[in-house]
């Protein structure tokens, strides 16, 4: 899959992602990854929400929308949760995220959901292969993929809320400027959000 003889190997290029994350500069850059394992772990109880449902902050969907049509999300990169409300708001969903690893590479505004990809592949962009070249230039839809088993592509270039294997990111800052999920949340989600939902990162 790298173009090389030298076989694949998802630690190796979970780990290296990490290390190779940390040298990116411009956030349109760290998003080019989306989410392709890097990991922070925190070292104290006040960064550290490993088990962060006790302080997901209530949010009102009034307070950032003028309307519910199609449906509408908020992602609160502060309390790394995401809220859906469904467009007739008979439906309200809150779950875990991870969020990426620095402000700087938060993308932070308003975007809307662009298209629904089930089991999504993964490929780096032609910039990233151009840092990273020993990153492989295409993951197949499976274990190996960092996009997990569902994808909501948003208007912005690159920027995803996605699945992951990984469920250790979850609730912690380990993404390069996407929004990630557990694969059974995600897929609730993909269930009910449309093509045109509304989203807002904040």
């Amino acid at each position: 899959m790298t173009g090389s003889n030298t076989p694949f190997n998802r630690r190796a290029f979970l780990g290296s992602a990490a290390l190779a994350g940390a040298a990116l500069a411009a956030p349109a850059a760290f998003a080019e990854t989306p989410d392709a394992g890097q990991v922070q772990y925190e070292d104290n109880a006040y960064t550290n929400p490993r088990r962060n449902i006790a302080s997901f902050r209530e949010l009102d969907w009034q307070d950032y929308f003028t309307n519910t049509k199609n449906g509408v999300i908020i992602c609160d990169t502060v309390s790394r949760c995401l809220h859906f409300w469904s467009e007739d708001l008979s439906v309200y969903k809150l779950y875990p995220t991870s969020v990426p690893v620095a402000p700087e590479m938060t993308r932070r505004g308003y975007t809307s959901v662009v298209q629904k990809v089930p089991n999504p592949s993964w490929r780096p962009t032609p910039s990233m292969r151009a840092t990273e070249p020993y990153w492989p230039a295409y993951v197949p839809p499976g274990p190996d993929n960092p996009l997990g088993t569902r994808a909501l592509y948003l208007s912005w270039q690159y920027y995803r809320i996605h699945g992951t294997h990984d469920t250790r990111k979850i609730g912690r800052p380990s993404s390069n400027g996407c929004i990630g999920l557990y694969n059974q949340h995600i897929e609730q989600l993909y269930d009910l959000a449309k093509v045109g939902t509304q989203v807002v990162i904040l």
